[in-house]
């Protein structure tokens, strides 16, 4: 009996240990055309579903890890695993073609966090990609990059010595941020220009001031004023001039005491100068369209393409002004985001005219996602329509009345745009 026994547990052993080899060699058949992703818990814990059987190939990737481990030689410098899995994954981003739509991994992210916390030292101007070149929006207000000369459109092609062909922004924004009293050298392709220009700037404090006013009257003479240093002297035959640099959380506020200073002057001209404004709070231009649209008019769309769907966003209705407003918006290709967000509702609504260039172009909604604890991944979820449908994001807003400068303008400061909008908003028509 107890031979009996024993012998039906050798069989059951030897059934387990055949069953084990089989599976050990179908899974090491399956597993010899993949590495093994030794730091696979740094990315979730367990391996992504990669996809439907029969949708998508993934050999190819494989063979190529599998084809840089076995034949590529080590230099001075190695990858680890987890460097490749995060190489992947900019990869990845970067194959959708959209500049905002990004990767950021550890040493990126912790850069990321610090500059949205309040981390402000640098040179002050904010970049893009524009036609797959890294360009200069805008330089903002009083930074160093205004003072050493940086212009809206410039073209960055080199941040010290490192080339910027196919760098990504935060890239950029990395290399060019730094300690206060350091300088940056950049080489900048200016339109008008035959030669690439070599400018230097120290960074520092960036102090952006949000608003101010001015009064520019016909007969000559002007006065103004820095939102929140007092009066401005208003006249009524003047035309009332608003600045606006950002569009911070107090934008509105101080649009709306900017308001106030141009009805109590009595005036009916209003010049908004959103000339180098890359935008802000989408919340700040919606509040700030309000005062000019009656309640529920459309402000802007958020498209958020075939997965999701259309979220108009609309006026609050607080519409104080009647028809006899005359109101002409400066705008040129430092203006993006909020700024063409603003312009265009005001435009489209009949409210206003555009004078300048065309704007930035820059009409979509970020989402930054925590794909691990120390890294980003920063997708692009929505994209703004003006009131009648237009995609910002395509080629951004066209002026009414369209008035070009050129770099001798600049250096003569000839302001040929704002001459152009008080001879709109002083001739009788």
């Amino acid at each position: 009996m107890q031979t009996e026994t024993a012998k039906k547990i050798w069989q059951i052993i030897f059934a387990l240990i055949f069953c084990a080899v089989i599976f050990g060699l179908g899974f090491g058949a399956g597993q010899s055309r993949r590495p093994a992703v030794a730091s696979a818990e740094g990315v979730g814990g367990k391996e992504p579903v990669l996809g439907e059987v029969g949708k998508t190939d993934f050999a190819p990737f494989w063979d190529a890890w599998k084809i840089l481990d076995e034949k590529f030689v080590t230099s001075a410098t190695t990858t680890t695993e987890q460097e490749k899995i995060w190489g992947a994954i900019s990869g990845l981003a970067s194959s959708y073609k959209d500049p905002y739509t990004v990767f950021m991994p550890p040493e990126e992210t912790k850069f990321f966090e610090s500059e949205i916390s309040g981390n402000f030292e640098g040179v002050g101007m904010e970049i893009g990609i524009k036609d797959d070149i890294l360009t200069v929006i805008a330089p903002l207000k009083g930074t160093p990059a205004e003072r050493a000369g940086v212009l809206p459109g410039d073209k960055i092609l080199k941040i010290g010595d490192t080339v910027s062909t196919n760098m990504q922004v935060h890239e950029a924004v990395r290399l060019i941020r730094g300690k206060r009293g350091t300088a940056v050298h950049l080489t900048i392709f200016r339109e008008g220009r035959k030669e690439p220009l070599e400018i230097d700037v120290t960074r520092d404090v960036i102090d952006i001031p949000t608003i101010d006013t001015e009064v520019k009257s016909t007969t000559g003479t002007t006065t103004g004023s820095t939102a929140g240093s007092g009066g401005t002297g208003l006249q009524e035959d003047g035309v009332f001039v608003i600045r606006l640099y950002s569009f911070s959380a107090q934008s509105p506020r101080l649009f709306r005491d900017a308001l106030r200073k141009f009805v109590e002057s009595g005036s009916n001209k209003l010049l908004l100068d959103l000339r180098g404004n890359p935008g802000g709070y989408l919340e700040a231009a919606v509040d700030m369209a309000s005062w000019f649209l009656p309640a529920g008019k459309i402000i802007v769309t958020e498209d958020s393409g075939k997965n999701g769907k259309r979220a108009p966003h609309r006026s609050r209705g607080y519409d104080i002004f009647n028809k006899n407003l005359k109101f002409v918006i400066l705008v040129n290709a430092g203006s993006a985001s909020a700024s063409e967000i603003l312009a265009g509702a005001l435009q489209e609504h009949g409210v206003a005219k555009l004078v300048g260039t065309k704007t930035f172009g820059k009409g979509s909604v970020q989402e930054v996602v925590k794909l691990t604890p120390e890294t980003n991944l920063k997708v692009t979820v929505a994209r703004w329509l003006t009131p009648n449908g237009v995609s910002i994001s395509l080629a951004g807003l066209k002026p009414d009345v369209e008035v070009k400068m050129t770099p001798e303008d600049i250096e003569k400061k000839r302001d040929l745009q704002t001459d152009k909008a008080i001879q709109l908003l002083t001739t009788n028509n």
